[in-house]
């Protein structure tokens, strides 16, 4: 996965998201793409998904998630 594919999965999840689940879903994406954007930089992906960059700290504590949660089928 490239910067530009994180990117893009990233918008995705947070436009598709309702309202008040928006938060959530990027923390979700970090803990889903854990291992792929371990050799990206966040600040690039969450800047070219055309989120605020003050989300950069949202997808990390998403990334800190992963080792301790598994996901549902539905995720």
């Amino acid at each position: 996965m490239d910067t530009t594919e994180a990117a893009n999965i990233l918008r995705r999840m947070y436009h598709d998201a309702p309202p008040q689940e928006k938060s959530t879903q990027i923390h979700l994406f970090g803990i889903k793409y854990a291992r792929e954007l371990a050799s990206l930089s966040t600040r690039e992906v969450v800047v070219q998904a055309g989120l605020n960059p003050t989300y950069v700290t949202e997808v990390h504590k998403g990334r800190r998630l992963a080792k301790y949660v598994a996901l549902k089928g539905g995720a």
